[in-house]
């Protein structure tokens, strides 16, 4: 059986960080920030390095005495093979400012930072279809719960059989993962999208 540990990600070393986003590929791109950055923040702005840079500080990576940190990693026998970002959903000004999907229909308190959400889930190439991204939100509703969230939310995919997903877009999660992480559907603001949400 597969030896898997999940971490708050302060709790990892910023190299094993920098191991699950790898050099190359749409994570290395990204490391995390679009919905950190504000409206003013275009991504074309801030180069990987900046943005790398900026999640080693949000996670306190290397700092497991640090009192917050943006995520979880995961390790697979030993290995660190994936991410989840969760954290208080005031965190995240692109979440708040420049993303609809959030909000369409609901009539929500966006300064309300009890509510937390998961906004990426990532698995390493070569390790993915195992299940990782099952562990890690379950880990993420304990981690919010642990921490004080009153609520917890995602805003995954819906995936339609036999339709292929491309990595960069099924980076929120799927609506499957979620549900079994005990998350129900709040809102549908696309064809696409969901809302989910679990309330402690």
């Amino acid at each position: 059986s597969l030896d898997l540990t999940i971490v708050p990600a302060n709790h990892a070393s910023c190299e094993d960080l920098g191991a699950v986003f790898g050099a190359r590929g749409s994570a290395a791109r990204c490391w995390c920030q679009r919905y950190k950055l504000a409206p003013k923040e275009a991504f074309k702005h801030f180069p990987a390095e900046e943005r790398a840079h900026r999640l080693r500080m949000e996670t306190e990576c290397g700092n497991p005495r640090a009192e917050t940190t943006a995520g979880l990693v995961a390790y697979l026998d030993g290995e660190p093979v994936g991410w989840c970002a969760v954290e208080p959903r005031t965190h995240y000004p692109g979440l708040l400012r420049v993303y609809r999907t959030p909000w369409e229909g609901r009539d929500e308190d966006k300064e309300d930072d009890t509510v937390w959400a998961v906004t990426c889930v990532f698995t390493r190439a070569g390790y993915r279809g195992r299940g990782m991204s099952y562990a890690l939100v379950r880990a993420a509703v304990a981690h919010a719960r642990e921490r004080g969230a009153r609520a917890l939310e995602g805003y995954p995919m819906v995936t339609e059989p036999g339709r292929k997903v491309s990595w960069d877009e099924i980076h929120v999660g799927t609506r499957k993962v979620f549900e079994a992480a005990g998350f129900r559907e709040v809102s549908r603001p696309s064809k696409r999208r969901v809302v989910m949400r679990v309330d402690f």
